[in-house]
């Protein structure tokens, strides 16, 4: 979800071509999987679309590449100090910690509240893109 309401974020601001957003896992479960139905539906309540998108794991080589990396719960930022052998360069943040919570997304799998997670990760994004807009 996060990746397409930041695309969209971008796009309206009309800077498509500043920024690369993309997802990952940092597990195989859904590897190759389109986006889970009901986030699906969550997004398409707010006219965001996902078409041809498809889960991908996230790899070592991930750390050098992108500037900036977010994690949506602890346990994701774990995985990644794991994977990328630390965070050498400061690029891994926990994704609430951007409106100044420090906790994790809703996670709606579980709870299958998608609309708690819509609502965390609009916060957040909104507050990470006011950010990265106002480095330049």
């Amino acid at each position: 979800m996060a990746e397409f309401m930041l695309k969209r974020m971008v796009r309206q601001a009309g800077m498509e071509g500043n920024y690369e957003i993309a997802s990952a896992a940092t597990h195989d479960e859904e590897i190759g999987n389109p986006v889970y139905p009901m986030a699906r539906q969550e997004l398409a309540k707010h006219g965001i679309g996902c078409p041809g998108h498809a889960a991908r794991q996230l790899t070592p080589d991930d750390y050098s590449r992108y500037d900036l990396i977010v994690g949506m719960d602890e346990a994701n930022m774990n995985d990644m100090h794991k994977l990328f052998g630390g965070d050498p360069d400061g690029k891994l943040h926990l994704m609430m910690d951007y409106v100044g919570k420090h906790r994790d997304v809703a996670d709606p799998w579980f709870t299958r509240n998608f609309t708690a997670t819509w609502n965390d990760l609009q916060a957040s994004l909104t507050a990470l893109f006011n950010q990265l807009t106002a480095n330049g």
